[in-house]
Order: C-alpha cells, then structure tokens, then sequence
C-alpha cells in the first residue's frame, strides 16, 4: 500500500508539470525522479509531514484554476489515481507534553492549486505519527461544508454499513494515517485541523519529542505574493514540581514561561519556505536517583468512570552508581516458514548484538520452535566469547524454516530451565509472527506455572511481527510476568525494535515494585494490573481508578540489583492541569483489550468502547466514521402571508450525512493465516487469481502508458504509424476496453458475487 502511495504520488508529480503559475513563480517546478533514483521513490513520496493530495483519476481536470492556460488533451484515466500534492498557505503547530505523553495539534491551510475551477476532485489528507501514536480527530473545513471524524461503536458501525460503503480512511504504514475528503472544487481553500497523541524516547535521562514536521519544497505556494505563516507553541508539564532543563530544540524557540516542573514555548514567523527538518525537542528532570510522584486527580463530570485517578511514576535518572542486576536469559523464536528471509536474519542479528552486551556473571540458551522445539543447550550457559560465539554459529545452522507454530512446549521448557534462579533476573524473549488457537489456554498454564516461582517469577518480554499474531495475546503475556511488549507490523525496522526491546528489559534497576497502602481503596483498578520493572532506559508510569478516601502517605516499594529492599515516600499532588485520561488513554485501552480478550468479559468490552469514544483513542471495539455537514440554500415558497425568510429571502440548512470508514483495527490474530505461512507485514493483500490479474492488467495498460508519455509524444508517434499499424491498435484497444466493460458490466449485474 506504501509502495502504490509512493508511485501515485510520483505520478502527480508528473502531472504537476503542467501547471502554469506565470512568470511570478517563487519556487521551481516539481523534480522528475531521476531512473537512477527511483527504487528510492517508495521512500522519499511517503509524507515526513502532515500532506494534502488531490485525487487525480483524469488527467484532463489538471489546471491552474486561476490562470487557465492550453493544456493538450490527454487520453485514458490514472489507475490508480494520481496524487499530486496541494500547496500550503500556513501551518501551525500545538504540542503539550505530558509525562511521557505529547498531545499533538496541527492546524493549517491547503489549496486546491492545480484542478481546473469548474472541475472537482477528491482531497487526501496523510498524518504521519510519531513513536507509539494514536490518531485522536480531524476536521475539515472548506466553504459550505465541514467534515469532523468521530468513533462510535462497532455494533453501529456494522448497521451503518448495511446502507453505505466504507470509504477510504485508515493507516497507509502504521505511522501514516490517511483519510479521503470527497468532491471538493478546483482552487478552493481546505482548512484542516488534526489531532494525535504519541510518546516521548528516554536515553540517559532525557525526555526526547520527535514530530514529523519536514515539508517537501514543491509544497511552498508557487506564487511569491502570497504570504507564508508558519506557528510552534509547546508547553512541557513534567509532573515532577521540579527544575525542568531544555537541552535541544530544532527550531527556535522563545521562552514564554518556566515554573518548576513547567516549560512553555513559542515560535512564530513569516517564512519563505516551509519547515525542512522534523521538528524535536529534549529536555531532563534534573537528577542522578530515581524520580518519584504521585498525581491525584478527580474525575470530570464528562467522564463515562467516575471513580477517581491517580497515577505514580518513576523516573531512573542516570543510575550510575546502582549496582546491575545479574541476568539469566532465554530467547525463544518462533522458526516457521513465515519467518524466512529478512524476518529471521533481522532476529539472529539483533539476539547476536543482546548476547554481546550480557556480562560474564549472566547466563543465556536459545530455544526455536516450529512444529518441534530444538535447544541450543541442555542447560544455561554462561555468558563467556566460546560460549557467544558457538550460540551464534547454533543460530546460523539451526535458524532453519519448517512447518508448525506450537508455542507452549518451549514456554514451558523455558519456564523450566529458569526455575531454580537464585540471586538474579530471569528473563524470557518470546518472539513469533504467528497466531495460534490454544493462545488464552497458554495464558492460564503460564499463569499458574509462573505463581509457583517464586517471589522473583521470570518476566516473558514478548515481541510481536506482523498483523497476523495476536498482539493483545503477546501483550497478556507480557502483563501476567510483569515483562515488557514491543510490535512492529511490517518487516522495515524488526532489528531496530528487537534492539529496543532488548536494551530495555536488560537494563532493569528495580524489581517487584509495589505501592502501599491502599487497602481502605474500593474498586481499585490498575493498569498494568502487574506493575512491570523499573529499567534505566524507560520511564515507570501507571494509572489507576479506584473509590473511597486517598491515604496521606504513600510509599513504592521494590528490589534492588543486589536484592536488597528499597522504599520511599511518593509526593502526592494535584493534577488539575493535565488531562490524565487522555495521557494514559491508549495505553490502557491495549491493556484493558488484552484482558477482555483474555477473560471473554462483555462488560469489559462495553467499557473499553466508552472510554474510546470519550477519549477519541480507536479501539477493537469502536469505528471511525466521517461526519459530512453541507449548508444548503433555499428560496422560501411565496404563500402570500408573511414568511420568515434570511438573508436575501433564503433560508439556510443544513444537511448531515455519516461516512463510514474502513475498518483498521489490528485485530486478535490470524490462525489461517499462520497454518498457510503468510509472511508478516503491514496492509498486504492476499495475491489475486489469475482472472482478476488479467482484468487488472487489460484495463490499466492504456492508462500507464499515458501516465508514462506525455501527449505530444503520443501525437508525433500516431502520425508516424501506417495504415495497417493503426487498424492493428485500434482493434486492440477495443478489445481491451471490452474486457474492461465486461468486468464492470459483470459486477453491477451480478452485485459483485461470482
């Protein structure tokens, strides 16, 4: 889907060369992709900001709607549709952080440059998101018409389908969301607001905001008289009523406020050209020991739960002198036929680089399966050069695809081998692109077998590939171990985030972390239900919703690297000013899905449906729909008597109509997808039959020489051909668009049924 965005876009690029601006132009005409270039094209058209395109399936509507000047007429349509992105007239850019959470807003302006003003077309509009986001709303504004999306149920997002067809909307990557607004006129202005939450890295004691921010020069209004507004404003709130130090920014940014724990920035300028560099931020709490508190809050009269919030974090701080936890570790890979290729090869890499950066005192065994489970030791192995080095050569020989995903039988062999740790951390890596059908019975045996371990149970870190394993299984079993969870849903960054993963759970400072005491609490749920370690690369954060009267003193609780107890005091403060909710919202929809899924729970489901709505966070259980409202005009009808009339004897209405849009939920797995070996990745369709490839190529010919030659060159050839040459194309022609007519006939006739 990425590549076929790419090449539209591409395409559009093209096609934006026949646009005439005048002799009054501020930036060159689009670049043509050099042939040496164009296997990098797939990556270089994706949007690095938030873009508008115009829908171009006839290349005949391309004009400037303000300077009409002689286009040469183009036969045959683009299939599919060309994108040719819009030009901006402003941007403005709303960023709060807080926690480990910023809340993004862009807002800006686009035209509609390039279709002729008596024609129309679709519009667009990509968001590219940051690290772990979520798309909280768009709305669009152009003259007579708004559009606003909105989530409802999916129960009702099932009955509105059975009267109109989804629409284009979802996720192109699953970083870039898309969304389609329908029929606007050439040369018409599209104001677009667009909202979405992602969280912040931490490294080294840092907080570090990246925001896709890096626009594409042919997106500068081509005419120089027109006036670029280009705004930043971001506000920092800690939660730490602490020194709060800037470190970085990419832009310049004036300091309009600093109070302790609070940051606020602001930036604003006429510009010549539009922002080129991501727009980024860092920032440290100041200290070298763990940062701690407590932020109280009540529920808002809004809120579908009215029970009250708190929420504690953890900060590691730079931990330079906390002694390291000795490490036992076991990695356990999913070896099925799926994974062949980059899957696997990307995993033995980044289990290479893990092994290398264990310490002496550490232990580690690698255990595959497929339909068997092979080990690469009978026992653990201390980490020593020999040993690394003959479990990387065990990895290169037996790294080998075969038929079967059975994933119990090396869970339990590795529960098994880590049962008698004394003295050390035990961990588990579980990683696989697969779903399996006993997945909720692997959950309750792995419960039951990690209960009997001890007061330090191994954690099961889970890694997940593709959209075809159930991650809200990987995510439960991660939550009942306290262990951590990573995704990635297409085969570009696997070793990156295998790395992550590893680097985080490895670097843990504080074990078996607990907060007391709230026994005099009611209806205390937490999320993560089992509070994960602390680790020197990631921030601590868990919320929680309970009733009855708050204790004034509250203390966390854990394990030192040398198992040793440590405590301390939680500051408790009130959270008036940041909206909890919404920080913890996306996090705690995944959590609270995994256990819904887990427990089968309906009322479960009904409240992570509420919570969605409430908070714009999609869910499993919620669609997105568009909401279309056009202002219509009517003359009132003379009856003779008086009459109530507006402006200019019209009346003015409006006219609402609901858009529903395709489903993108991840979904809980596909097991026939795993038993047929499917490769993992993101948005790939399942491969046509040979009917649909034919149709598909008979129909699209004409259309990708004409997006290929442009319509001189076309002219020049056809007077070149003879007689007998062009009776030859022409019958050929005919019959292709008769196959094309024949298909189309065929699924109006039939309603789209073999």
């Amino acid at each position: 889907m990425a590549e076929d965005f790419a090449r539209a876009v591409d395409d559009g690029l093209k096609l934006a060369k026949r646009i005439y601006f005048g002799h009054d132009r501020a930036v060159a005409a689009p670049r043509l992709t050099a042939p040496m270039e164009r296997s990098s094209t797939s990556q270089a058209h994706l949007p690095s900001a938030p873009m508008v395109y115009a829908v171009i399936p006839d290349p005949g509507i391309v004009d400037n709607p303000d300077l009409p000047s002689y286009q040469p007429h183009v036969h045959g349509r683009c299939d599919p549709p060309a994108l040719i992105p819009l030009q901006m007239n402003s941007i403005e850019l709303h960023v709060d952080c807080y926690l480990d959470t910023a809340l993004v807003t862009v807002t800006g302006s686009w035209r509609v440059h390039c279709v002729m003003g008596s024609k129309k077309c679709d519009c667009r509009i990509a968001i590219p998101i940051g690290d772990k986001g979520s798309i909280l709303g768009v709305e669009v504004e152009i003259p007579r018409k708004s559009y606003a999306t909105q989530l409802i149920t999916a129960q009702d997002g099932n009955e509105l389908e059975k009267t109109a067809q989804p629409q284009s909307g979802g996720f192109l990557k699953p970083n870039i969301f898309t969304l389609t607004v329908p029929q606007v006129d050439g040369g018409t202005n599209l104001s677009i607001k667009m909202s979405w939450s992602q969280k912040l890295t931490y490294n080294d004691g840092q907080f570090f905001l990246d925001i896709p921010f890096n626009f594409p020069e042919y997106v500068t209004p081509a005419v120089k008289k027109i006036s670029k507004r280009e705004k930043i404003h971001l506000s920092v709130n800690a939660g730490t009523g602490t020194e709060v130090l800037c470190k970085g920014c990419s832009h310049p940014l004036k300091e309009k406020m600093r109070n302790a724990g609070k940051l606020r920035f602001a930036y604003e300028a006429d510009v010549l050209k539009w922002s080129s560099t991501d727009f980024s931020f860092s920032y440290t709490v100041s200290s070298s020991s763990i940062v701690r508190g407590l932020l109280l809050q009540s529920a808002s009269v809004q809120d579908v739960d009215q029970r009250d919030i708190f929420s504690f974090y953890l900060f590691p701080g730079k931990q330079q002198s906390t002694k390291a936890f000795k490490r036992e570790v076991v990695f356990v890979v999913d070896i099925s036929k799926s994974m062949s290729g980059k899957p696997l090869e990307d995993v033995k890499n980044a289990i290479s680089t893990a092994l290398s950066k264990l310490n002496p005192e550490d232990s580690f065994n690698i255990i595959t399966f497929s339909d068997d489970t092979s080990l690469f030791s009978t026992s653990m192995e201390s980490v020593t050069p020999d040993a690394v080095e003959r479990g990387v050569e065990w990895m290169n020989k037996s790294f080998v695809v075969a038929d079967g995903t059975n994933m119990l039988p090396p869970l339990e062999k590795a529960v098994e081998m880590l049962s008698n740790t004394r003295g050390s951390v035990p961990m588990i890596f579980f990683l696989t692109d697969g779903s399996v059908e006993d997945e909720r019975h692997i959950c309750t045996v792995m419960k039951k077998r990690l209960a009997n371990a001890g007061s330090v149970w191994p954690r099961i870190h889970t890694f997940g590939l593709g959209v075809f394993c159930n991650h809200y299984f990987l995510q439960m079993l991660a939550n009942i171990s306290r262990g951590q969870h990573e995704s990635v849903y297409n085969t570009d960054h696997i070793e990156e985030r295998l790395d992550k993963l590893f680097t985080r759970a490895l670097s843990t400072v504080l074990l078996n972390i607990t907060i007391e005491p709230l026994q005099n609490l009611d209806e205390v749920e937490v999320y993560p239900s089992n509070i994960p370690d602390l680790t020197s690369s990631s921030p601590l954060m868990v919320y929680v919703r309970y009733r009855g009267k708050f204790p004034e003193s509250v203390k966390a609780n854990g394990l030192l690297g040398d198992l040793s107890s440590f405590s301390v005091d939680l500051t408790v403060q009130s959270a008036k000013d940041m909206p909890l909710d919404k920080v913890f919202a996306k996090n705690v929809i995944d959590l609270r899905t995994a256990e819904a899924w887990f427990s089968e729970d309906n009322q479960l489901k009904e409240k992570i449906t509420r919570l969605s709505i409430q908070t714009g966070v999609p869910s499993e259980y919620t669609r997105m729909i568009q909401l279309e409202n056009t202002e219509e005009t009517s003359k009132p009808i003379n009856t003779g008597g008086k009459k109530k009339t507006e402006t200019n004897g019209e009346k003015q209405k409006v006219v609402s109509r609901t858009i529903p849009l395709q489903n993108f939920g991840i979904g809980f797995g596909d097991t026939t997808a795993t038993k047929e070996n499917v490769p993992p990745g993101f948005g790939e369709a399942r491969a046509p039959d040979a009917a649909e490839k034919f149709v598909k190529a008979a129909s699209s010919c004409c259309v990708s020489l004409c997006n290929k030659c442009c319509c001189m060159c076309c002219v020049q050839c056809c007077t070149k051909l003879n007689d007998q040459c062009v009776i030859v194309f022409t019958q050929l022609f005919t019959a292709i668009a008769c196959i094309a007519c024949f298909e189309c006939c065929s699924h109006v006739c039939c309603g789209g049924d073999d």
